[in-house]
C-alpha cells in the first residue's frame, strides 16, 4: 500500500489550470496569429525527451520502461513485462539491479511530477527490473556479426565494462584488462555490499563477460605487466577506463608524514578486499559526499576491539587494511565494540553533497557530523602519529573553504583519520596520456587528444557519478565504431541521449512505412492518407526536454509514491549488521508506482484529445496500425484548428502547427 506523503507534499494544493485569471493575451507570435478555421494550424504530434531522461546522465529511456512496466506499451510477441522492460532499459545501462540501489538518481530530482505532489520512484523500478532480470537468468544478445575488430580496454569498472557491451552489439571483439583479482571498479571495491548485494552485482557483470567476443584479463596493470606499445600493435583501437583509484590527502602541512591517516578510497578497497574486519576506536572523517558516508558506515559496522590500544602499531595496520588477518597470530575479529565515529562536512546538514537519505541513516546509525567546518591542523604525539584533528568553523568563497572570522575551533580526538575529499588517477606507467589533474583529456567524443586510436570515458576523465561513467562509455563506444569503420563523425545531439523511435517500434510491429521511392506522387499534397511516411509527427527527442509548463498538470490527481523501506540499524544496533538496508517493492506496488509517471512529451493514451474534439476530427489509429507514440491521428479535413486538443493534452505531445 502506499505509504502517507512527507509534509511538502501535504503542502500543496492541486488547483492546476491552464489558464490564470486575466490571463487575455497570447505568449508568442505563433499563438497571436492562431485564429480558430482561419488558421491552417491543426494538431501535430511532437515527441520530446522527458526531463527524467534528460536529467540522467547514462540517458536512459526511463518513460519507456515506466510505460512497459505499468502495461501501457507492449512487446509484439510473448516477452513478458519484466523482460520487454529490461530489454529496454539495458538499452543505455547494463547494470539496472545495481543503479536501482546506488544511483542518487537526478531523474527523481528532474521528474515533472514534482510540480504535482512528488516524483516518481525510478530507482524503485529500475531495482525491480534489475532485480527480476536476475532471478530469471536473462543474458545478453551477442548474434551481430563480428566485424573482425578488437578493442582493449584498460579498466575493469562500470564504464570499460558497459563500453565492452556496446561495442559487442555492434559487433567488436574486446578485452578488458584490470589490475584487480575481479571486475567491478569502484562498485565493488568503494560501496559496500549491503549497498549493492555482490550476487547481483556478480551476475549483471557475468551478463557481459559471457557474452561472445568480451574477453577478461584481471590482475594484469597495464604500463606494468604489459606495454601499451604492445597492445596498439594487437588491437585496433585502445579505451581508457582506468577510474580515479586514488584519494586525496588532506590540505594540511603534515598529511604525508602521518602514519595513521588514509584516503577514503584506500580505506574502502581494504575493507571490500577483506583485508580489514574492525577498524580504529576513533574515526574522523573528513568528507560529506557519498564516499565519506560509506566510510562511516563501514566504520560503525565493522568495530573496533576492546583491546584495541594494547596491539600497538600491528593492531592499527589491520585496522587500515595494511596487512592481512591471516598474517596476525592472534584473532583480532574476537571481543569486537562500537567505535566512535565523526564525519565533518564543509556544508550544512542539507547542502551536503551526499544523498539526503545516506546522511539521516547515518545519523540513525549513531555518527556524529559537524556541519560547516574545515581541517586546520593534524595534532600529532611525540611518534608523529595522529591523535587529534583540529578543525575551525569556516565559510565558502566560491568553490574555497576559508576560516570564518572569529570561528570557533574544535579538537576532535582520533586514532584514525580519513579523508574522503576527492579522487585522481594512478597513471603509473602510462604518465604520457596523463594532465596536470592525473587524469585523461577527452574531446566531445572521448577521444584523446593527439593520440590517434585512444579514447576515455569515465572518473578518469572527471570523477562524477557511476551512471555519468557509463553514459560516456556509450558515447565513447559509438565514437570508436565510427573510427573501426573510418566513418566520419557528426555533430552529437544537443539532447545526447537513447531516445524512443518510434520507426523501430513500427518495425517491431511489421508496420514500417513502405519505400517513398515506390509510392510518392507527382502533388505532395493531401497525400496525410499515403503510407510513405508518418504524417503530422515529429520527433525532437534531440533538441527538446519538455517542461511542465506545456503539460497539463490538472488531469493528474494527487497520488501519494510507493516508498522502499529500509532496513536502518539503530546506534545500538549497527555493529556486525551487514544485510542489505534497501528493500524492494512488491511488484504490485512497482506497476502502481510506474503508473504514476506522467509520460512528458509522449502520448500516453488517455483520450483526452479524442473526447475532447468538438468536430471528431481526431480520432484514434485502427488497432492493426496502432502502437507506442500512433495511437491517435487527425482528419485535417474536419479539423478547424480550434486549440483545444493541445489544450487538454496531458503531457505535452500535441502542439498547434502545420501538419503533414
Amino acid at each position: 500500500m502506499a505509504v502517507s506523503p512527507d509534509d511538502k507534499t501535504l503542502a500543496k494544493a492541486h488547483t492546476f489550470i491552464r489558464y490564470e485569471e486575466g490571463d487575455d493575451t497570447w505568449g508568442n507570435m505563433g499563438d497571436l496569429i492562431f485564429q480558430e478555421d482561419t488558421s491552417y494550424k491543426c494538431p501535430t504530434y511532437i515527441q520530446k525527451t522527458p526531463p527524467c531522461q534528460g536529467s540522467c546522465p547514462s540517458g536512459e529511456d526511463i518513460r519507456g520502461w515506466l510505460q512497459i512496466v505499468r502495461g501501457i506499451e507492449k512487446p509484439s510477441n510473448d516477452m513478458s513485462m519484466q523482460e520487454y522492460a529490461f530489454r529496454r532499459s539495458t538499452t543505455a545501462n547494463p547494470f539496472p539491479s545495481m543503479m536501482g540501489r546506488v544511483c542518487p538518481a537526478p531523474c527523481e530530482e528532474g521528474c515533472n511530477r514534482n510540480d504535482v505532489d512528488d516524483f516518481v520512484g525510478i530507482n524503485a523500478v529500475e531495482q525491480y527490473i534489475g532485480d527480476s532480470a536476475v532471478a530469471a537468468g536473462l543474458t545478453f544478445d551477442d548474434s551481430t556479426t563480428p566485424s573482425g575488430k578488437k578493442v582493449a580496454i584498460i579498466g575493469g569498472g562500470v564504464a570499460g565494462m558497459t563500453a565492452a557491451y556496446q561495442l559487442r552489439k555492434m559487433g567488436h571483439y574486446s578485452t578488458i584488462f584490470d589490475d584487480h583479482p575481479q571486475l567491478g571498479g569502484m562498485a565493488r571495491y568503494g560501496i559496500p555490499g549491503y549497498r549493492v548485494p555482490r550476487d547481483n552485482m556478480d551476475a549483471e557483470i557475468a551478463r557481459i563477460t559471457n557474452m561472445d567476443g568480451v574477453d577478461v584479463q584481471l590482475n594484469t596493470r597495464v604500463g606494468k605487466d604489459v606495454e601499451v606499445e604492445a597492445l596498439e600493435k594487437e588491437y585496433d583501437a585502445i579505451l581508457w577506463t582506468l577510474g580515479c583509484k586514488k584519494g586525496r590527502g588532506l590540505f594540511v602541512d603534515n598529511w604525508d608524514k602521518v602514519p595513521n591517516a588514509i584516503s577514503a578510497v584506500d580505506y574502502l578497497e581494504s575493507f571490500n578486499l577483506g583485508n580489514m574486519k574492525y577498524t580504529a576506536p576513533k574515526i574522523v572523517c573528513v568528507g560529506g559526499g557519498d564516499t565519506s558516508i560509506d566510510v562511516v558506515s563501514v566504520s560503525r559496522r565493522i568495530g573496533t576491539l576492546a583491546e584495541y590500544h594494547k596491539l600497538g602499531e600491528h593492531g592499527e595496520d589491520v585496522a587500515t587494511g595494511k596487512i592481512k588477518h591471516n598474517e596476525n597470530p592472534e584473532n583480532h575479529i574476537k571481543n569486537k565494540v562500537p567505535c566512535e565515529v565523526t564525519l565533518t562536512s564543509l556544508f550544512p546538514l542539507d547542502q551536503m553533497t551526499a544523498a539526503e537519505h545516506e546522511v539521516k541513516d547515518a545519523l540513525i546509525e549513531g555518527v556524529t557530523i559537524l556541519n560547516e567546518v574545515m581541517p586546520l591542523e593534524i595534532i600529532v604525539d611525540e611518534n608523529g602519529r595522529a591523535i587529534a584533528l583540529k578543525v575551525v568553523e569556516s565559510v565558502m568563497e566560491g568553490n574555497l573553504p576559508k576560516p570564518k572570522e572569529g570561528g570557533i575551533e574544535t579538537i576532535i580526538e582520533a586514532d584514525l583519520i580519513v579523508s574522503a575529499i576527492g579522487q585522481f588517477g594512478d597513471l603509473e606507467g602510462v604518465e604520457e596520456f596523463g594532465n596536470e589533474r592525473n587524469a585523461i583529456d577527452a574531446d566531445n567524443f572521448y577521444q584523446v587528444p593527439g593520440k590517434e586510436g585512444h579514447f576515455v570515458a569515465g572518473d578518469i576523465v572527471r570523477p562524477h557519478l557511476l551512471t555519468t561513467a557509463i553514459g560516456q562509455a556509450s558515447i565513447a563506444a559509438e565514437t570508436i565504431d565510427h573510427y573501426l569503420k573510418q566513418a566520419e563523425l557528426s555533430k552529437r545531439p544537443k539532447v545526447d541521449k537513447h531516445h524512443f523511435d518510434l520507426l523501430d517500434k513500427l518495425k517491431e510491429f511489421n508496420l514500417s512505412p513502405t519505400d517513398y521511392q515506390e509510392t510518392k506522387e507527382p502533388d505532395l499534397r493531401g497525400t496525410d492518407s499515403d503510407n510513405y511516411a508518418v504524417h503530422n509527427f515529429d520527433d525532437r527527442s534531440q533538441f527538446e526536454i519538455v517542461k511542465s509548463s506545456e503539460l497539463f498538470l490538472g488531469h493528474f490527481e494527487q497520488v501519494n509514491r510507493y516508498k522502499r523501506t529500509e532496513d536502518v540499524p539503530s546506534s545500538n544496533e549497527v555493529l556486525g549488521h551487514f544485510m542489505e538496508r534497501m528493500n524492494a517493492l512488491a511488484e504490485d506496488d512497482v506497476v502502481e508506482e510506474a503508473g504514476r509517471c506522467m509520460s512528458c512529451g509522449m502520448c500516453f493514451e488517455c483520450d483526452n484529445c479524442v473526447i475532447y474534439c468538438p468536430q471528431i476530427a481526431v480520432f484514434r489509429v485502427d488497432k492493426t496500425k496502432s502502437t507506442m507514440g500512433r495511437y491517435v491521428d487527425t482528419d485535417y479535413d474536419k479539423c478547424i484548428g480550434c486549440h483545444i486538443c493541445a489544450d487538454v493534452c496531458p503531457t505535452g505531445y500535441i502542439e498547434m502547427g502545420f501538419g503533414a
